[in-house]
């Protein structure tokens, strides 16, 4: 087997593993979410049985069939959403991959013992609601029919004691005070069998002092008797729906509390499960990670063996190419500064000045831009740039380029159009180096005080390429023979440098050029005429 076909194999096993490695990344997602969701629907049970607990509450403090109703139907909504999640929990299954990789935590024997725990919990919910239900129903009836008899009650026990005052016989009277006593121990107290009959015995009393059809009172004491007992009895079976009440209440509070040490056992085992699943997913994914970095190692190491080319050679051939290329780059830079001199040679060589003149610009240029702070490459960058100031002088006549004498205010604004015409030439290049030449050749005649052209800049805010050209260009001009003037003494040039410090140079530079001046010098000499 060759090394190629070693390679594509190996290649094909390593994506192998690394989808085997997603895959375990999604596994560990899907079930963190599924216990997610497992851990919500639980929550959700939980809540539901509290609020069936608070339905089950309120519905014994209405006095109101309306809100008993109302409160009946939210009831069944609880018992139907409540069927819902059963169904939901109850059905859920992994696909066939899934059973095969993931645990379903509901098939373990504990939390299946907790879950129907707490759907025996919610049963019996239901039924005490239900048993509530009817209850309540039948307590507001007996309210309905105690509220109706209680006004009659009265009035009767009140006619009769009018009856009886009237006949004035104490022993009627004495049996009324029991009557009046016993009623409202009835009534408001003790609402019971033995209180009912001991309400009963006065009023039997008075009916056996009265004979049948001896008058109003007899008939009204039998009448009296049959609301008593009416009355007695709904009164008795709203306290006993009382107690009712309170132990369903009791109950479904110990339901709840239940229910929360269920959901606390429930959510520890699910953790524990889920924590143990990933745990080994994890190191799975560990493994296989691992085996697959060596192997790409070892696959590596096979490769770098059979590779006919070695590193040495590899190098050696990168080293040769990178000659190459740098004697190419060498050779361009050479090109484009010829090019530049050359360029820059056309304008001076047009008025009647020497080629020398722009190389010694150029040299004065980088030295009072490396002196004023520029960093090398941009000074050398000036150097380059600094030839083409003049380059707008292409563009003026001969007859007033060459003047030998001075010129006139025409001719003089004719002259003074280069700065712009030079600019024009070479401010729609993309290359730095020639953007840097078209500042220089506009702003090189602008003076320190503003009193040059073409913009009448001052200042800082002439260009520090112009400012530094400008010092090097007068610089160099004054000391050189031209067609309309012989070449200045050097005091001369230093008295008018003094003289224009501020006026039409910026005082740093004039400065720098003083500090350094052998260095000007020097190389003034270096490339003389």
């Amino acid at each position: 087997m060759n090394i190629r076909t070693r390679v594509k194999i190996s290649f094909v096993l390593i994506i192998v593993m690394l989808l085997f490695l997603g895959m375990i990344s999604v596994i560990i997602t899907y079930q963190i979410k599924e216990n997610s969701n497992f851990r919500e629907s639980i929550s959700s049970i939980l809540l539901m049985q509290e609020g069936m607990n608070d339905i089950i509450l309120e519905s014994t403090k209405t006095t109101e069939v309306q809100k008993l109703e109302q409160l009946h139907a939210e009831f069944a909504t609880y018992e139907k959403r409540f069927e819902y999640l059963r169904t939901k929990l109850s059905q859920h299954t992994h696909n066939y991959l899934s059973n095969a990789l993931l645990p379903n935590i509901q098939k373990d024997k504990t939390i299946k013992h907790y879950l129907n725990t707490l759907y025996t919990n919610e049963h019996r919910l239901e039924l005490m609601y239900d048993d509530i239900f009817k209850l309540e129903c039948e307590k507001l009836e007996y309210v309905a029919i105690f509220k109706a008899l209680y006004p009659e009650e009265n009035s009767a026990r009140v006619e009769i004691q009018e009856h009886i005052l009237q006949n004035n016989r104490i022993e009627q009277i004495k049996i009324l005070s029991d009557l009046r006593y016993y009623s409202k121990e009835m009534l408001y107290q003790h609402g019971n069998n033995a209180t009912m009959l001991k309400w009963l015995a006065p009023i039997d009393k008075l009916i056996d002092t009265t004979k049948k059809g001896t008058g109003d009172l007899h008939e009204n004491l039998i009448h009296y008797k049959e609301i008593v007992r009416t009355i007695a009895e709904k009164t008795i079976k709203i306290e006993e729906t009382k107690l009712i009440e309170h132990t369903t209440i009791d109950q479904a509070s110990e339901v709840l509390d239940d229910n929360k040490k269920v959901s606390i056992s429930l959510e520890e085992m699910i953790s524990e499960l889920s924590s143990r699943f990933l745990d080994q997913m994890r190191l799975i994914q560990l493994l296989v990670g691992i085996v697959t970095i060596l192997f790409i190692i070892l696959l590596a190491i096979k490769v770098s063996r059979n590779v006919s080319l070695t590193m040495d050679e590899v190098e050696a051939k990168i080293e040769e190419g990178l000659e190459e290329v740098n004697a190419l780059n060498r050779e361009i830079e050479d090109t484009q500064k010829e090019v530049l001199f050359t360029m820059g040679s056309i304008g001076e060589t047009r008025s009647k000045e020497t080629g020398n003149h722009v190389k010694r610009v150029a040299e004065y240029t980088k030295i009072l831009a490396l002196y004023y702070g520029l960093d090398e490459e941009e000074a050398e960058m000036l150097k380059l740039a600094s030839p083409m100031h003049d380059i707008g002088k292409i563009g003026i006549p001969d007859s007033v380029l060459n003047k030998p004498g001075r010129f006139n205010e025409v001719e003089r604004e004719i002259m003074n159009t280069h700065a712009m015409l030079g600019y024009e030439m070479l401010k729609h290049s993309q290359r730095e180096l020639l953007k840097m030449a078209a500042i220089v050749a506009k702003e090189h005649h602008e003076r320190y005080d503003g009193k040059g052209y073409p913009d009448q800049k001052s200042g800082e805010d002439i260009h520090i390429y112009g400012r530094i050209t400008a010092l090097a260009d007068v610089f160099d001009a004054l000391g050189s023979a031209r067609i309309y003037k012989p070449a200045w003494e050097d005091e001369k040039i230093f008295a008018l440098f003094k003289e224009e410090r501020g006026k039409q140079f910026d005082p740093k530079l004039v400065d720098i050029f003083f500090e350094h001046l052998d260095v000007f010098l020097e190389t003034r000499e270096n490339l003389k005429d």
